[in-house]
């Protein structure tokens, strides 16, 4: 420790004493009789900080630790903070090492999660942006905490309440909100654990909590998801969005929301692939309808695909360029939005609607993808393999896999001319029978 100047030899640091210090024109240090190493740094600008100075060892040179500043602690507070400290390095401890152990062990949820979508190239936008809706949604009270303080109790409470309860102001059962929500957790968790450690390179939580409900997220990983709008069905549903597209009373967004949901059922498109599409990614030809298309240029599954539009589907984008056109702000994207996004990002207010009208339960944007395949299997009889290929899951075989083309699918137009022509059909039946006309279903040619 070196030894105080004669002008600022120890003292009894009170606060009549700190309140009479002045600045000078560099640091000064101002050393208490009791305890030896307690002191006050005063600088040029006149800011007080309270430090303790003391050795770990006796050959050691000192460590300074500083305590903060006068007026966030008074010289009382200080001095016991002080005490502490010498107390720790008599002992051989580094009150440094027990600071930064505390820091890491206070890093909050929100932090572990603003560092794990900052990664570079690791998260798409899209995939950022649903895990922060889930974060926000199921675990706002979560955020502020301690990563390391949830515990196994805590995540089976929380999982049961979404379960049983759902995360709306409606109470509904949401067992695959909460395997969902709890699967981001467990990421989450699992990150911190490679990432954040003690001084002693321990893990700052030792085992996952989420671990306390692992069988069920497993149970729900294996269950195979099969929900589709049944072909019988297929034609109520499309004459009830084809009616309330009509509806002069809906807003811009709740009609572009409409439309995002026919597209998706026309082509088999994910959700936010589909919502996310731009004009300059769409092709329609009035000439040729085999040369109506629209490009994915970075799709899930990272392969570039150019799909074909039906007729039906055609005439969805048309609708929605005659509506840009007539906007007073023009949109690139063909399901515009005034959210932040720009584009419409959620379909459920439509399919919660509609698919109570048809008997359903409920209905997912990604149902639609489903409906859109088997659809093609059960009404068209058309070919498993591409319809695959249409939804752009690459195939699995190697022959297919390495000579086959999974990119340019244009020329699978009739493909999706059938499904289009199929649903419009069954649409066209539909709004017969609900305006009370005598309507007989007939068979379709094998």
């Amino acid at each position: 420790m070196p030894d105080p100047t004669p002008k600022h030899r120890p003292v009894k640091l009170t606060k009549g004493y700190v309140d009479r210090i002045k600045p000078g024109p560099k640091d000064e240090f101002h050393w208490c009789i009791d305890p030896k190493g307690f002191g006050v740094r005063a600088n040029p600008s006149g800011r007080l900080t309270f430090i303790v100075q003391g050795r770990l060892d006796p050959s050691a040179p000192p460590i300074r630790i500083t305590i903060g500043l006068y007026g966030v602690f008074t010289v009382d507070q200080a001095r016991d903070v002080a005490r502490e400290h010498l107390r720790s390095m008599r002992m051989g401890v580094d009150p440094r090492d027990v600071r930064r152990k505390d820091e890491v062990m206070s890093v909050t949820l929100a932090e572990v999660a603003k560092a794990f979508f900052a990664r570079p190239g690791m998260l798409k936008p899209t995939t950022r942006d649903e895990m922060g809706r889930h974060l926000k949604t199921a675990f706002d009270k979560w955020l502020t905490r301690p990563i390391a303080s949830i515990t196994p109790a805590d995540c089976r409470k929380r999982y049961e309440e979404i379960a049983t309860k759902g995360l709306r102001k409606k109470p509904a059962p949401a067992p695959g909100s909460a395997a969902s929500s709890f699967k981001i957790i467990r990421t989450l968790i699992n990150f911190a654990m490679d990432e954040y450690q003690t001084q002693d390179g321990t893990p700052i939580i030792a085992r996952n909590p989420v671990a306390i409900i692992r069988k069920e997220l497993a149970a729900h990983e294996s269950r195979v998801r099969t929900r589709h709008i049944d072909r019988r069905d297929i034609g109520a549903f499309w004459h009830l969005l084809t009616t309330a597209r009509q509806n002069p009373a809906f807003s811009a967004d709740t009609l572009a929301g409409l439309d995002l949901v026919k597209f998706l059922l026309l082509t088999g498109t994910r959700r936010n692939e589909g919502a996310m599409l731009t004009w300059d990614r769409v092709n329609l030809d009035d000439t040729d309808p085999a040369n109506n298309w629209f490009h994915l240029p970075d799709p899930k599954n990272k392969n570039p695909v150019w799909l074909p539009l039906s007729s039906q589907c055609c005439a969805v984008l048309k609708a929605r360029k005659a509506a840009d056109d007539r906007a007073p702000v023009k949109s690139r994207f063909c399901f515009p939005s005034r959210s932040a996004a720009g584009h419409i990002k959620d379909t459920r207010a439509p399919l919660e609607r509609f698919s109570v009208a048809i008997g359903m339960e409920r209905l997912s944007a990604h149902d639609l993808r489903r409906s859109f395949v088997t659809l093609g299997v059960k009404a068209c009889r058309l070919d498993i393999a591409k319809l695959e290929l249409l939804t752009n899951h690459v195939p699995q075989g190697v022959t297919a896999r390495h000579y086959l083309e999974t990119s340019d699918l244009r020329d699978y137009h009739p493909e999706v001319q059938a499904i289009g022509d199929y649903i419009e059909g069954e649409g066209r039946v539909a709004a017969a029978k609900a305006s009370g006309a005598n309507v007989v279903t007939m068979a379709r040619p094998a």
